[in-house]
């Protein structure tokens, strides 16, 4: 693709937040506000989860999103009506499964809206890291765009990374 046929951030900015901004309010029915456009991916916001949908197609890539732990609870309590007690007691799966979810939807989202300007591309399934101070690096030559929300309180960052082929 050359530089003239490249995607402008300005379609991968818009098109991230409103993907966010619709799986905040209608998944956790909660508002969402961005914080901040290219964060530094060196920054530590405590992440404990990366969730990851890749997508496929004229351009390719990955929808990355990272949670803290109390976000985790909160928005799989939002989305199954469970308390904070219940979901402990459920075990991890279904925190995993809740922000399985909301990757898959984000990039949904994401993905509906690239393929409506002539990007047509398709979805993997999610894949999620837990962890400790978690990270993501991109690989040489692919564009980045990672963007700090805020929904109830909490952070989400949306780590998009992608190459149009």
């Amino acid at each position: 693709m050359s530089d003239s046929q490249r995607i402008d951030v300005a379609v991968i900015e818009d098109s991230i937040e409103m993907a966010v901004r619709n799986v905040c309010e209608r998944m956790i029915r909660s508002g969402v506000t961005l914080k901040r456009k290219q964060v530094d991916p060196n920054e530590d916001f405590g992440l404990h989860m990366l969730s990851s949908v890749g997508f496929v197609g004229s351009i390719n890539g990955n929808v990355i999103l990272g949670l803290t732990d109390d976000f985790a609870v909160f928005a799989t309590g939002k989305i199954l009506g469970m308390s904070a007690g219940e979901i402990e007691m459920s075990g991890p799966e279904v925190v995993k499964d809740a922000v399985g979810e909301i990757t898959n939807m984000t990039a949904g989202g994401f993905k509906n809206r690239l393929c409506d300007l002539g990007y047509p591309c398709r979805l993997s399934l999610p894949s999620i890291i837990r962890g400790n101070k978690l990270r993501v690096s991109a690989p040489h030559g692919t564009d980045r765009s990672i963007f700090l929300f805020e929904c109830a309180g909490h952070v989400l960052l949306a780590d998009i990374q992608f190459k149009a082929e």
